[in-house]
């Protein structure tokens, strides 16, 4: 089989040396031979395989050293040594390829050195491996087809997933923009803002309950460790203030009991944080997100965690559920509304809310201010004055309606806007005045002007226009009757009675 692998690509050669070898196999070697290859059929299509493998310039340097090996008429002795290489480097591959197909070059109890092979059985050899050669090729262009095709027949499986533009689109190369899309994208985008929170809940939700809940002895377990962390925090820092210092040891003990107790009341909150869920619910739309809720709740679970003294003997969330509570309420009271309230307005608010809620359920109708006052023991106007303060404010620029593209500012009258009418009438008014008041002379001109307030608004004393124009308060009342004397003749005078309606 080396002779078969070492075939040089000129045959004439070799049919010439083959033609003078003195000695020839019988017959019966020859299909013993050929019987031992056809036995081992698929050798052929591994060895092909392997060398396919190897790197070009080596199987080019192994069938030129053989060629030249067969011309001299020298028997290889191992094919070890033909793929070694001119540096003296054996390559592997080559190597295990020889070692794995030995039984296949000769028969049982033979040694390959010793068996004497004939120049003609060679060139049949040749022939031979030709033809599996062409077979293990073939074989591997019919794999190779099926391959082809199914990538072939898979690609347009991903061309369809993408949707190409029409040939319009493609000679004009306009950007085409789809109305329907781009509505749907808008719906989308509100459905999602709309949806936010509901998934940051859920997603809260499920990483929370991942941690498993507590019985009572695990409870008083991680309160024993907390309480050691709490003191062994406390006397570090006293003896840190005194300037006192722990002998190693002992200080790397007491570093461990704090972590410890960290890691304890860790466990113990994430263990209860579906306690503040539950709490937090009854609390919703209140002028407070959910979230807001359950971080201000988680605030007094800390708080709880901290005060908790497992002696009493009750459980953790009988003692957390006021903590968590007050949290709560006293965060609505701070941020829930606009304009603040003091805390204890907002107490005395929900107490009057819930009163009025009872009456309601009792009475069947809304109670009136004396059966609230007489409930909560104080007079019919504290009740309306209470009511006063519990009412929340609206914002002008809320939207209204489904589109959202209205204000409400913008259905609200503003009784205090100039109606267009009256200001073109005023208009015209002060420019009828003005001409009527050009015909006076200057002095009683601007005498009148500062008397009614004509040009600022704003009436002067008969003693400040004195003072104006240097006379006494006397001649300036005089000026002001003569003045007016002359406005009331019908020839200033009629042009300014229309207005007077």
């Amino acid at each position: 089989m080396a002779a078969t692998k070492a075939r040089p690509a000129t045959d004439e050669p070799v049919k010439r040396t083959a033609t003078k070898a003195p000695a020839k196999k019988t017959a019966a070697s020859r299909e013993s031979g050929h019987a031992a290859k056809s036995a081992n059929g698929a050798a052929p299509a591994k060895r092909a395989t392997k060398a396919a493998k190897a790197p070009a310039a080596k199987a080019a340097k192994a069938p030129a050293k053989a060629a030249k090996a067969k011309a001299d008429g020298l028997a290889p002795r191992t094919r070890a040594k033909k793929a070694t290489s001119p540096e003296g480097t054996v390559d592997e591959d080559l190597t295990e390829e020889v070692e794995g197909d030995d039984d296949l070059e000769a028969e049982p109890g033979e040694d390959l050195e010793d068996a004497d092979l004939d120049l003609e059985d060679l060139e049949v050899d040749d022939e031979a491996g030709d033809e599996d050669a062409a077979d293990d090729d073939s074989a591997e262009e019919e794999g190779a087809e099926p391959a082809a095709a199914a990538a072939k027949g898979d690609a347009p499986a991903e061309d369809d997933e993408i949707a190409e533009p029409s040939e319009k689109d493609k000679a004009s190369g306009d950007f085409v923009w789809d109305e329907e899309e781009s509505e749907a994208l808008r719906q989308a985008r509100k459905d999602a803002e709309l949806t936010a929170s509901a998934d940051s809940v859920r997603a809260y939700l499920k990483q929370i309950g991942k941690v498993a809940l507590l019985n009572a002895e695990e409870e008083v377990e991680l309160a024993k460790r907390i309480e050691a962390g709490l003191y062994a925090t406390q006397l570090m820092a006293e003896l840190t203030e005194k300037g006192e210092k722990l002998p190693a040891a002992q200080r790397r003990d007491m570093m461990w009991i704090c972590r410890d107790g960290d890691r304890a009341k860790n466990h113990l909150l994430e263990a209860n944080l579906r306690l503040v869920v539950s709490l937090a619910k009854r609390y919703t739309g209140r002028g407070m997100a959910f979230l807001d809720l359950i971080q201000e709740g988680n605030l007094g679970l800390i708080r709880a965690v901290e005060k908790f003294d497992y002696t009493k003997g009750y459980k953790f969330s009988t003692y957390a559920t006021w903590w968590i509570r007050q949290a709560i309420t006293r965060a609505m009271a701070d941020q829930a509304r606009t304009i603040r309230i003091p805390v204890h307005m907002v107490e005395v608010i929900n107490k009057l809310g819930r009163i009025q809620r009872e009456l309601l359920q009792d009475l069947g109708r809304e109670p009136t201010p004396e059966e609230l006052a007489k409930e909560m023991d104080i007079t019919p106007e504290k009740v309306l004055e209470i009511q006063q303060y519990a009412r929340e404010p609206i914002s002008l620029d809320q939207t209204i309606g489904d589109e959202g593209d209205s204000q409400l500012g913008d259905f609200i009258e503003d009784s205090e806007a100039v109606v267009a009418v009256d200001a073109v009438s005023f208009t015209l008014l002060q420019d009828q005045l003005q001409s009527v008041l050009e015909t006076l002379s200057e002095r009683e001109a601007g005498v009148v002007r500062l008397r009614f307030g004509l040009t600022d608004g704003q009436p002067r004393t008969l003693d400040e226009i004195g003072q104006v124009y240097g006379v006494t308060r006397e001649r300036i009342r005089q000026i002001e009757s003569k003045t007016m004397s002359k406005l009331r003749h019908p020839s200033r005078s009629q042009v300014l009675r229309d207005y007077l309606d």
